[in-house]
């Protein structure tokens, strides 16, 4: 199957944590970084995910905010650090590829504005914020 999410990122499963209708998956990708999924247990249990499966995280780039200094404060799980490799400005929308380190990039799609007030180029340091429900996960 192919698909149109630009951010497919592999990474192998350290735990799962359930509750009554939902659970959080954390998962480790290559370069370290944790990724943190909310999901239903039922798709847990359908897809068979535990510590140790390997897994793909799957988060649209329209899902992906950028921040520039300091985070703190805010109930966003996903906040994954690295450099911009490649900024493609375009009329009202940008499209940020982010470097996250292991060999893995991220792809944030934001306003051209936002971009701009940012100060973003190739080399700026930012951070990459998902909240974890926006999180999915792929296995197989």
């Amino acid at each position: 199957m192919s698909l149109s999410i630009r951010n497919q990122l592999p990474a192998t499963v350290v735990s799962v944590t359930p509750g009554e209708a939902m659970a959080t998956v954390q998962g480790r990708l290559s370069g370290g970084q944790m990724v943190t999924a909310a999901m239903t247990m039922s798709a847990v249990r359908e897809l068979g995910i535990g510590a140790g499966s390997e897994v793909t995280a799957l988060a649209k780039a329209t899902e992906v905010a950028l921040a520039t200094g300091e985070v703190s404060g805010l109930s966003i799980r996903n906040r994954l650090p690295g450099a911009v490799s490649r900024l493609t400005l375009g009329a009202a929308m940008a499209t940020v590829v982010i470097d996250i380190g292991g060999g893995q990039e991220l792809t944030a799609a934001i306003t051209q504005d936002a971009a701009t007030e940012l100060g973003l180029a190739e080399g700026s340091r930012v951070t990459a914020l998902i909240k974890s429900t926006e999180v999915s996960l792929a296995t197989g």
